[in-house]
Parts: C-alpha cells; structure tokens; sequence
C-alpha cells in the first residue's frame, strides 16, 4: 500500500496559501474602487472666481529698437577698436606710458585734432590689406601725426622714413618734393614695408621692433637667444632703450583708445567717411594759387599737401593734389573761371657776372627769401649755370610767396656701391627691406578742360 499520510501536510498548507493571497487581492481592489468613487473635499479656501479686467490700447505700441550689425559705426574710432587685431602685451613700460600720456591730456588732445584729416585714409588702407588698426596708432608714436617731422638720423614725414629706406620704396625725393612726407605715398610706402617684416618674422610685436631698430638687428637678437636657450618673444629680446619703449607706446595709446572712459578721456568724434580726394593737375600751378582756388589757407593746402620744396606744384605728366572732400568742387568751379596765370615762377640761369645777391636783388626778393625758395643752405655754392626758381614778372609773385617756412633741401650725396658687394640700404640698423609690389593709385578727380580766355 502506499503510505499517503506524510504528505497530506504539505498539500494542505500550499492550498491554505492559495486562499490567503486572493482574499488579500480582493480586497485591495475593492478599497482602490472605492477611493476613486468617494467625493473630494471641498478645500476651504477657494472662492468664486472673478472676471479678469481687460486693457484696451489705443495706439500700437513702439517698435523695439533694433541694431544693425552690418552698418559702419559714425564714429571712426569705433571702426578702430574693431580691428584691433594684435595681441597685448602686459608691462611696466606700458603702464608707465599710460601715465605719461595721461600726464598731458593737451598733447593727446593736440594729436588727435591734427590725425582727423589723415587716419580714415589710413584706416582704409589697413583694412584693404587685412592689417590690425593699432597700425592708425603708430604714426602717434612716431611723428605725432606731423607731415613735417624731421629726425637727427634725417627721417622725413608722418611715418618717418629716412632717404634710403624711402628710395627703395620709390618715394621720390628731388628739388621739386619729398614724398616721404606725402601723406598718401608714404602711408602706402609705410603699410608695405610693415607687411614684409611681419611675414619675415610672423609676429607684430617684432615687426615693429624691426621698424624702429632694423629687421636684421632684431633677427640677430632673435638668434642669441635662441642660441642661450632663452625666449624670442619682444620682451624677452635685448635691444636699445628706444626699441624697448617703442611697442609698449603704442600698447599703451591701444588701451587708452580701447576704453577712453576707464581713463578718464573724452576723445572728440572722427566722421568714418573720407576726409579728402585727390584732384590731377595738368600745368604747372603756384601753391598759393592753389590754396586760393580751393578757399583754403596756405597752412591747411599744405597740411594735405606737405610733400612741395618749392612753392610751385610741378606738372609731370599728371601731379595729383589733396583737398578736403567738400572743396574739390569749389577748386574745379574756380580752375574752370580763372583766366590768369596759374604760376607767378620761372626758372632763371645765373649767368657769368653776376651772383646771387644781384639776381635776388633785381627780382625784388631778399637773400633769405631766394635762398627759402630755391632750398639753398648755408654751405652750397652757387655761381654760374645755376638754375634758380624767381618771380615771373619782377616782383609781381613776391605777395605769392608762401607764408610758411618751406623745408630747405639739402645736396644729397649719393655712395658708390662697394666692388664685390651688394649694396645694402640700411634704416634704423642696418635693415634692408624686401621689395614690394607696386599698388594701384588712389581714383582721381580730373579738372575739366581749360577754356581759352574770351577776346575783348
């Protein structure tokens, strides 16, 4: 027989388990039932709701105002602070800068009226060649933006190019002019020597010390340091007292102009729109006939135009002079209706007899006008066969003559290269610039053709 008793306990507890578990699932979901049909309570604190009031707008309301990015900011120095585009240094001598220029509000003020008819076209230029802006600083630091500047080492004009140095970049210097200080040669000139010696040494800061001291002076600082194991960054280069200081000027004109109210300075507005056109001259024409045309003053022709020894503006094949945006119709209206000559000069060969004393003297000019006019300095002889610039008609042009003292032009003595030797021209140390691609001339305004005078 089988023996079933051990294990009826077993079956009876698993069934007795059974039981238990759907009891439990039955009444779990009879209280779920009822939970959901039970009534909320009332919650003691809502109140009838209220009608919301309505406002009704007579008139639509202002546009929100707007920029838009894509327009040219008014105020060049803002276009300036845009393109700023070199790395800042931080140092002591940039700090001690500051102070000095803000020691002497009145200089700075002085500068920036003289650099408002020249840094738009600077600017411009910059921009043309994909260059940083501080650039528009540097003729600051160089020249205080005067186009006469002269140096002890003989640099010339507002970018201070010494005569070999503007040579070779075909700055013509002659008895007639100095385009060294032509401000429209010069900054091109200036902008192209910039551009072959930061992409010598792919660096700004050096760059500019190369401008100062000489691009083969600073690569051989470059090369001691190198050759110690030091850094070659500007900084850490050992160069002359006036190199060390040179950057860290111009850093310091950057931070001022960058945030002129963190300084305290209050920089007077430059309209971002050409402050000047060039006209082309087709004859010899006076100076001071040309102010006169243009309803300028003598100084002001001449800040455009500071490049003239004499006061005669040459015609060769096309001269081209600088009058400020608003006068070039006013210089073409009264070209058109003058009916005079427009030179009071001639050219005069001192002839065997007679001397400079007696030429002057019959042209109604004293020593020191004839020798203002004709460059002559202390030391240069003049005799016979000399060709000099006097009056036309007696002295019919000495109320012509400039009112203001004109740069006397000194013989320039020309070295004969060295046999075996390539001549190296040398600027600031010994530097000798790579040669640069001729630029396209700025558009010109010509002047309409000239009428004959009519017959009484």
């Amino acid at each position: 027989m089988f023996k079933l008793k051990p294990a009826l306990p077993g079956i009876l507890a698993c069934f007795a388990l059974c039981l238990f578990s759907a009891a439990a699932a039955a009444s779990e979901e009879q209280n779920s039932t009822a939970a959901a049909s039970a009534p909320a309570p009332a919650s003691p604190a809502a109140a009838p709701s209220e009608p919301v009031p309505t406002i009704e707008l007579k008139e639509d309301p202002p546009p929100l105002a707007t920029i838009d990015l894509t327009l040219p900011p008014d105020d060049l120095w803002d276009r300036i602070r845009h393109g700023f585009g070199m790395p800042n240094i931080d140092s002591p001598l940039v700090l001690q800068q500051q102070a000095w220029y803000l020691a002497r509000p009145d200089y700075l003020r002085r500068v920036v009226e003289r650099s408002r008819r020249y840094m738009h076209h600077i600017v411009e230029e910059l921009e043309k060649r994909g260059m940083p802006t501080e650039l528009a600083l540097l003729p600051i630091v160089e020249s205080a933006y005067n186009p006469m500047a002269y140096s002890r080492a003989h640099a010339s004009g507002m970018w201070q190019f010494i005569p070999s140095t503007g040579k070779t970049y075909q700055l013509d210097q002659n008895w007639w002019m100095d385009q060294r200080r032509d401000i429209i040669a010069s900054t091109s000139a200036a902008l192209e020597y910039l551009q072959s010696i930061y992409e010598m040494h792919g660096d700004w800061h050096l760059a500019l010390a190369s401008y100062n001291w000489g691009e083969n002076a600073v690569a051989r600082a470059i090369n001691k340091n190198k050759a110690k194991g030091l850094p070659t960054d500007y900084l850490s280069l050992t160069m002359p007292n006036e190199t060390r200081w040179y950057v860290p000027k111009l850093q310091a004109l950057k931070n001022i102009i960058a945030q002129p109210a963190l300084f305290n300075v209050s920089l007077d507005p430059i309209a971002n729109k050409p402050y000047f056109h060039t006209v082309e001259v087709s004859a010899h024409m006076d100076v001071a006939v040309a102010a006169r045309l243009a309803e300028m003053t003598i100084e002001e022709f001449l800040a455009l135009n500071p490049a003239y020894n004499r006061p005669v503006i040459p015609d060769k094949g096309g001269a081209n002079i600088v009058l400020p945006a608003e006068k070039v119709d006013t210089f073409l209206s009264n070209l058109e209706a003058h009916n005079k000559p427009l030179t009071n000069w001639q050219a005069y060969t001192i002839k065997k007899g007679e001397s400079l004393e007696s030429v002057a003297k019959r042209n109604g000019l004293t020593m020191a006008r004839i020798k203002q006019v004709n460059g002559i300095s202390g030391k240069m002889r003049i005799g016979p066969g000399h060709t000099l610039l006097v009056p036309a008609k007696g002295d019919a042009a000495a109320p012509n003559l400039l009112a203001v003292n004109l740069p006397v032009v000194r013989p320039a003595v020309s070295k004969a290269p060295i046999k075996g030797k390539r001549q190296q021209i040398s600027t600031n140390g010994g530097k000798k610039p790579a040669p640069v691609r001729k630029k396209a001339k700025p558009p010109v305004r010509k002047p309409p053709a000239k009428r004959p005078p009519a017959s009484k």
